[in-house]
């Protein structure tokens, strides 16, 4: 399987990502096990998750992904063939939040823990902390990095703005920079990354790992009404996509999929791959059936028309 450079990392990254909020989640340690086995074998290696999985659910405190993916790793001889990319910065509980040095360095030492690893592949700002100087943050990756403790840094959910303030610094003050961004994108969120973000990441060659790539699941298609989404895990992300443009959306992803004989997912993930800028999709599984469809997506090569019917009919400008 080709591999793909994220930024200027060095790290060579398939183009499907696995997003492990799902570990400890609606997914117990046996399933992810089976999951994570299964995505490896395939010929994929980008794990994403984050201190703070799965802490939203309900009796978890956080830190059950990294926890369930430790485990994992140590269950064969498995860690020179993943990527690992982990998150900081989202309250872990009371004061335990944000992006000073020294929470950094704290946090950093609990998510190794939790990975039983002596390093993270990526390690990640979850989201921008206006109360600490981005220098500061800066300053905790290079000394984490000048450990052996992290060999690469991104960052999510950061404005066009604050990206490139935090690039510039670490230009003049020779510090790491981040090498990609994580961000929300998929075919029905458009807006704020391309009229402000991809521009950055093109000017600074950043990678891009886009999350809620099916837009909570809303582009496989099974969420068509108010009623589909009662008592549903993502029931309440989803709602705010049942509109005349979602539905647009979805009948545009059909007729896609019944042409080139594949489904909505795996048209919606493909989509994204064939955009220039984007690295790597991130999404998630909780069965295997539901894996291989996602898998099944990187087999798919969308063709001109293809993608200018997907870029049309999915256009945010559009009344």
């Amino acid at each position: 399987m080709k591999k793909r450079i994220l930024g200027n990392s060095g790290l060579e990254t398939a183009p499907l990502a696995f997003g492990g909020n799902v570990f400890g989640w609606t997914a117990d340690e046996r399933m992810s096990f089976r999951l994570l086995d299964t995505f490896v074998a395939a010929g994929f290696n980008l794990i994403d998750t984050a201190d703070t999985y799965s802490r939203f659910a309900p009796g978890n405190r956080g830190g059950e992904s990294e926890t369930i993916i430790g485990k994992w790793l140590k269950q064969g001889d498995r860690r020179d063939k993943v990527i690992i990319a982990t998150k900081v910065g989202s309250e872990m509980g009371s004061n335990k939040k944000g992006l000073s040095k020294a929470y950094v360095m704290n946090a950093a030492e609990d998510s190794l823990r939790r990975l039983q690893t002596d390093y993270i592949d990526l390690y990640q700002s979850h989201r921008d902390d206006p109360n600490t100087p981005l220098d500061e943050t800066l300053e905790a990756y290079a000394q984490l990095m000048k450990q052996g403790k992290v060999r690469a840094i991104g960052a999510s959910n950061y404005s066009a703005e604050r990206l490139s303030y935090a690039l510039a610094l670490g230009r003049r003050h020779e510090l790491p920079r981040y090498e990609c961004l994580q961000t929300e994108y998929n075919l029905y969120e458009r807006g704020e990354y391309e009229e402000t973000l991809e521009a950055v990441c093109i000017e600074n060659g950043l990678g891009v790992l886009s999350y809620f790539s099916l837009a909570s699941g809303f582009l496989t298609g099974k969420y068509r009404s108010a009623a589909d989404v009662v008592n549903k895990a993502r029931g309440d992300s989803v709602k705010k996509y049942l509109n005349e443009r979602g539905f647009r959306i979805l009948d545009a992803l059909s007729q896609v999929a019944r042409r080139l004989h594949a489904t909505p997912p795996q048209i919606a993930l493909a989509w994204l791959m064939a955009r220039p800028t984007v690295t790597a999709p991130i999404a998630t599984a909780t069965s295997l059936p539901q894996l291989n469809e996602l898998i099944g997506a990187t087999k798919l090569q969308l063709d001109e028309a293809s993608m200018k019917f997907l870029n049309q009919e999915s256009d945010y400008r559009k009344p």
